[in-house]
């Protein structure tokens, strides 16, 4: 079968891998129908490797570079292990691509994101879905419903981020936010806050295409050179901010635009280090809080997609092929800051 292959960074290639099989007895086989480009997926092709084993396998996977990229996707169950009980074949699922501890179907700690050995299908070898086929844990998948398509569970992955960011932050119903960032994760923070009851929800972003995302969601848009002034003199300082770029000037931003005992909330992964003045935690009583992932959410993401949030209408802005991956899609994304998310149709 097809599939796109991460060998080093700037070095994706699609070429023929041998189809997985089912051979553990809670193992699930997918066949993929779509798979979103995440922004960790850019960040592995542009500067990883960053989750991507290199030299020593990864401690669950078992694999290492090279390695089948993809890790928000969703498909249709060909086939499982003799002990699966929660999907069976004919069944669409979403996959939750955490690699975490796991035994009997389930993962074995209360925090699974927050194991030591965390990786994730798709990143840290195994396979991945930019392929045809793949296979996971019965632990990760996660049954979609009959009103949600393939395409709509490709972004449950993404989504379940950017509601396990506000639900981890001190947000509360009526408060204050401001998100930096404007892209896949940064949109669907937006529509997260708007579920969670936000009052005003201001969006920093540089593309005007992606401005206009951030307004149809209900986002003020902020200018990014004045986003800090501009945001104390209309509310005085957010309640929390999401910091959604990876880029190490708009952290501070993020940070300052809240007010006195405010906090700002880390969502992006990092190709570099990022300052910031102590002080300005210290002095304001400030909060700064880092997120990685997601755990224990999969159904509430599906079950607010059901009522329109996520909405695929509303993110995605290109649907390839897996031969075109790379130019139409890592690429594209990379130089052309119009697009938000690219899906990738592996057969």
């Amino acid at each position: 079968m097809k599939a796109a292959v991460w060998y080093k960074a700037k070095d994706l290639r699609v070429e023929q891998v041998e189809e997985p099989q089912v051979n553990g007895k809670h193992d699930v086989k997918i066949k993929v129908g779509w798979c979103g480009i995440c922004g960790s997926d850019l960040h592995e092709y542009a500067a990883g490797p960053i989750f991507i084993p290199v030299g020593t396998p990864h401690p669950i996977s078992g694999g290492q570079a090279p390695i089948v990229m993809g890790h928000e996707f969703a498909g249709e169950v060909v086939d499982v292990g003799s002990a699966v009980t929660k999907v069976k074949p004919g069944d669409r699922v979403a996959v939750e691509p955490i690699l975490a501890p796991n035994e009997n179907g389930r993962y074995v700690d209360a925090k699974y994101n927050l194991s030591p050995q965390l990786g994730f299908h798709g990143l840290s070898g195994g396979g991945g879905g930019f392929s045809e086929f793949t296979v996971v844990g019965e632990h990760m998948a996660h049954k979609l419903p009959d009103e949600l398509s393939d395409e709509q569970g490709a972004l449950v992955e993404p989504a379940a981020v950017a509601v396990h960011a506000v639900r981890q932050s001190s947000f509360k119903v009526g408060d204050t936010a401001a998100v930096f960032g404007a892209g896949p994760i940064g949109l669907m923070v937006i529509d997260a806050l708007k579920a969670a009851g936000a009052s005003k929800i201001y969006v920093v972003e540089l593309s005007e295409e992606r401005q206009q995302k951030a307004r149809n969601l209900g986002g003020i848009i902020v200018d990014p050179e004045r986003a800090v002034e501009d945001i104390h003199a209309d509310c005085g300082g957010v309640d929390v901010s999401f910091e959604v770029t990876g880029v190490p000037k708009v952290l501070n931003m993020a940070l300052h635009s809240t007010h006195t005992g405010g906090e700002a909330i880390i969502v992006s992964i990092w190709e570099s280090e990022a300052s910031f003045q102590p002080n300005d935690l210290v002095i304001a009583e400030r909060t700064m809080k880092g997120i990685i992932a997601y755990r224990d959410i999969y159904p509430q993401v599906m079950e607010l997609m059901k009522s329109g949030f996520f909405s695929a209408d509303d993110m995605v802005t290109s649907r390839i092929g897996i031969d075109d991956v790379v130019d139409s899609g890592f690429e594209a994304l990379l130089h052309d800051k119009s697009h938000v998310k690219i899906m990738v149709k592996p057969s």
